[in-house]
Formats: C-alpha cells, structure tokens, sequence
C-alpha cells in the first residue's frame, strides 16, 4: 500500500506557485496550495494595473499543476508540534511537510499623516490607487515616495500618461544600480518630465491631504501621495513561534529547512537562511520555490538536502512602456558598470516579465525543468557563512521578530 504525504504550501506568489508545482514531481504527495486569493498576482507588474496598461493578476489555471489543490483562505497560525495550519476561516489544515512562501508587502509609513498615503504592493491597493488617480485631474500634482525599482517604475509609468510626477527617493535613486545605470535611469526620468529629489534632506516626514513634507523643511504640493518604499514581511512565522530575523523573515539553515523545525523549509521573500536572506526579488524567489520543493522531495526520500544555490544576475527597471534598465550584476549580486538602456533594456524587461509567467506554467506541465544554469550561480556564499554562526543567531533573540 502507497503511503501519501501531505505537503502545504502557504503563499500563491511566484515562490509558492514554483515549490508547489515542483512537488508533483512525486505522485505519492498531496500537495494544498493556500492563498488569500482565487487568482495569481503577478506583482512585477502592478505598477502596469496603477497605469491601465495590465490587469496584472493571471488565472491559476495557466501556472498552477492540475494536480495541485488550491485553497483560498488566509493561514492565521502554524502548529509544529501538530503540524497543523489553522485558516482564518476557522479550518485547520495538517500536513507532514510545509512550505512557507508567504512573501512580502509594503512597510506602513508611520510619520504623520500616513492614511494619506496610498500604497502600491499588493493587488488591492494597486486597484484603490487607480481608481484615486482616475478621479483626480491629470494635471494635479503626484508624489512617489520611494527611489528603488517599484518607485521608479511608477513614477515612469504615470508621467507617461501626461502625470505631474515627483519621485521622493530619499537619499538615493536607485541604490542598487551601479552609478552609470544611476545615471541612465535619471536621464530617461528627466526626458518623461519627473521631479526627482534625492540626497540630504530628501526624507518624507509627514503627508497631507494635499501635500508632502520633507526632512529638510521643503514642502511639496500633492493631490495624490504613492508609497512605494521598502518591504516587509506577514508576520505568520512570528505568531507561530517560529523563529525569524529582525524583518520577520523565517530563519532556516542553508536548505531552507527552518532551524527548528525540519518539517518546515521556506521560499521566496520570506526566507532568512543563515539570517542572510537573499534581496527580495521575483529573481530571487523563482528559484528559492524550487529549490524549497527540493528539500522536501529529498526528506521524503530519505536523502541530505542540498545547500541552497542562487543566481542573482541582475536586476531590470520599465520606465514606461518604451524604455527600461537592464543593470548586470555580479554572482554576488553586486551591480558592475554595463547595463542596456532604452528600447533594449524595455525589451529585455517585457521578456522577462512574460517568461516568468510562461515558466510557471511550464513547471506545471513538467515540473522539474525550471533551473537557472549552475555556472550563473554564486558559490561564494561560504565567505559570507564563515562570519556568521547560524546556531548563535537563531538562539539569541531571533525569535523576537
């Protein structure tokens, strides 16, 4: 008699939907996929849905294996001892292996204000945020707080449409990029007409109805404030007891087996291995999902997981619908001084964003055939692993979140 496993994943996103896909490779395993919503959200391009240029949700039945239950609901607490998941419906879920892929959303601004601005990085508040700026003039003046990848991208998209756009970005635009792409991206800003204020001073301290003050005194008229600045992550590992690093993402070993819960791996933004989590990315979390399901196929087989192996190559930027960045990177994920600029750098960005979907799909239909090439990934991490003892983090304090 076959003996069936049951495998939870928590988290639709691109992570979850790849470990959960990756897991049918087995047909001794009953893999629930459990999400918030009946849809997949494809995030990297809700800065499209804020401008109407894309819906950015897809239908799980294009990325998600057929064999793949999913659940619709919210996780509210996981249960180790029981191995158990509790739904906010008032369901409970058991499992003899989890996978936590629960993602990341927007900081909440917290200087005065605050309810005043509006964010961008989950589909509901792209979709509130559309409608606000569909009801206000396009000739009143809009704010983007933020100068990384998602600032950057709406403040583009929204001037393309004839927006009076100033992007706050604090101390620095674009603060991965190396300084060349800086300066790239800051020129194509320049040609759309966006006011970028960045360096000293440059720090949102408060938010009106209808303006914006910064750290230096200035004061900026804004009928519509975005915030689009910095991550975070839900704090399910928190609530259950499991430990995380100081930004709430789960702690686990470098096979993303959580470190005190073997049963437990994690993927995508919500991973902390080593307490060196990767740089929350869609990069990022399209092989952190596969290589979660990895370890998991491993335990139910018997075998030693292997260490986790990432190739952050580079990260891409639209500003607008004609132009973009391409920034390369170093296997360390370090940016280097060549980047592809306008129409290219746009083309290479669309590709990706459609490959992304189209391999999703693909692993659904062949799981196991999404991989990024072993040469392309970073085998230096033991330098950083040297300097950080995993054991001494998890036991000291990291549990407090």
């Amino acid at each position: 008699m076959t003996t069936r496993t049951d495998v939870i994943v928590i988290g639709g996103g691109y992570a979850g939907v790849l470990a959960a896909n990756r897991l049918t490779e087995r047909d001794d395993i009953r893999i629930t996929l459990v999400n918030p919503r009946p849809t997949f959200v494809d995030r990297i391009r809700l800065h499209q849905l804020v401008g109407g240029s894309d819906d950015a949700v897809v239908d799980y039945g294009e990325v998600l294996a057929d064999r793949v239950r999913l659940v619709v609901d919210t996780a509210t607490r996981i249960d180790g001892p029981r191995r158990t998941v509790e739904l906010a419906s008032g369901g409970t879920l058991g499992y003899d292996h989890l996978v936590y892929a629960v993602g990341s959303h927007a900081t909440e601004p917290t200087m005065p204000g605050a309810a005043f601005a509006y964010p961008i990085a989950t589909l509901e508040a792209a979709r509130r945020l559309r409608q606000v700026l569909d009801d206000t003039p396009s000739g009143a003046p809009v704010t983007v707080v933020g100068g990384g990848p998602t600032g950057i991208e709406t403040a583009a998209e929204l001037a393309e449409l004839g927006r009076r756009v100033t992007l706050v970005c604090g101390r620095t635009l674009g603060p991965y990029l190396h300084p060349r792409g800086r300066r790239s991206v800051a020129r194509r800003l320049a040609r759309l007409g966006v006011r970028v204020l960045d360096g000293p001073g440059a720090r949102v301290t408060a938010v009106a109805r209808d303006a914006v003050q910064l750290e230096d005194g200035r004061g900026l008229a804004s009928a519509v404030t975005i915030w689009a600045a910095g991550f975070g992550v839900p704090d399910l590992a928190t609530r259950s007891g499991l430990a995380t690093d100081a930004e709430g993402r789960l702690v686990t070993d470098e096979t993303l087996t959580s470190v005190d819960d073997e049963r437990i791996v994690a993927a995508g933004d919500s991973a902390s291995p080593s307490g060196l989590p990767y740089r929350m990315s869609c990069q990022a979390a399209v092989q952190l999902g596969p290589s979660a399901a990895g370890t998991v196929l491993s335990r139910i087989a018997g075998e030693q997981p292997r260490q986790v192996a990432l190739a952050m190559v580079s990260q891409c930027i639209s500003m607008g619908r004609h132009d973009g960045i391409y920034q390369l990177a170093r296997p360390d994920d370090t940016a280097v001084g060549f980047h592809v600029a306008g129409r290219p750098g746009a083309a290479i960005k669309e590709f990706i964003c459609s490959g992304i979907i189209w391999a999703l799909g693909h692993e659904a239909r062949r799981p196991g055939s999404v991989d990024y090439p072993g040469w392309t990934k970073d085998r230096r991490r033991a330098r950083l692993l040297a300097d950080v003892d995993a054991t001494a983090f998890a036991t000291s304090g990291a549990r407090d979140g």
